[in-house]
């Protein structure tokens, strides 16, 4: 599976984004799908991930309510829609893919990566 991360930028405190991730590989469909990110000089943690058929969703409490993972195995993609954004979601973005269906916040359960997309938050 090759994962490739889109939709980081630069917004306003408050203000709107939404990440996608475009997946390659005939195991997509059957992946659990997370969504993690890392802070310079922080170690990378978990924002939310989801089951491969969609229906089961986790996310990190400081996430919660504000961010909503989603999918389209017709696609091949997954996206992270990001509202309320603060200043503190300043990260480095990566999704990653479970062939075995994982959708644990751990990201040891996870066998590949994205490159990770920049999303800053600033006024």
């Amino acid at each position: 599976v090759q994962l490739v991360e889109s939709g980081g930028g630069l917004v306003q405190p408050g203000g709107s984004l939404r990440l996608s991730c475009a997946a390659s590989g005939r195991t997509f469909s059957r992946s659990g799908m997370g969504w993690f990110r890392q802070a310079p000089g922080k170690e990378r943690e978990f924002v939310a991930a989801i089951s491969w058929s969609g229906r089961v969703t986790h996310y990190a409490d400081s996430v919660k309510g504000r961010f909503t993972i989603s999918r389209d195995n017709a696609k091949n993609a997954i996206y992270l829609q990001m509202n309320s954004l603060k200043p503190e979601d300043t990260a480095v973005y990566y999704c990653a893919a479970s062939p075995a269906g994982s959708y644990s916040p751990s990201r040891y359960e996870y066998d590949y990566w994205g490159q990770g997309t920049q999303v800053t938050v600033s006024s």
